[in-house]
């Protein structure tokens, strides 16, 4: 492992088959109702897309790299004034669960870069299981989360 370098790695079984856990990321109807707020379009391949965060006013650029179907979507995104490669990885477990497993790379191991680190991986972990309750239980956990971040 380098330790010069920086990734995220989180994962997370999800009791849905893996086609609805794909859609869920990659339709923004379904993913305004636990990540997003807003997307200029459905995530495919060689699109550029905006997110807008409810809680944040902001707009992340998004650059869709690759999709495929109920396996892999892997997009770059700006933050902390870079582009960082965003890989999400899906595996059918049995009939009706997915093991989703995501990595975010990657920055210098310096004050940014575990700064970066600390927030990235709790947002990550944070992702899960906001898609987790809302595929299980119809539940958006993120609503109204983050409010006190609003500035």
């Amino acid at each position: 492992m380098k330790t010069d370098v920086l990734e995220i790695n989180v994962a997370m079984q999800i009791s849905k088959p893996v086609n609805e856990v794909f859609e869920a990321i990659v339709n923004p109807e379904k993913m305004c109702n636990y990540f997003i707020s807003e997307s200029s379009g459905r995530m495919e391949e060689g699109k550029d897309l905006i997110w807008k965060f409810p809680e944040f006013d902001i707009e992340v650029p998004v650059q869709v790299i690759k999709v495929e179907s109920n396996s892999l979507i892997s997009y770059y995104w700006e933050n902390s004034g870079k582009n960082l490669l965003v890989e999400m990885n899906l595996s059918s477990v049995g009939d009706n669960f997915t093991l989703i497993k995501i990595s975010e790379k990657s920055m210098n191991n310096d004050e940014a870069g575990l700064k970066w680190l600390s927030g990235n991986s709790f947002g990550w972990s944070n992702f899960l299981a906001c898609l987790k309750a809302y595929l299980e239980f119809g539940i958006n956990l993120r609503k109204g989360s983050f409010d006190f971040m609003k500035k």
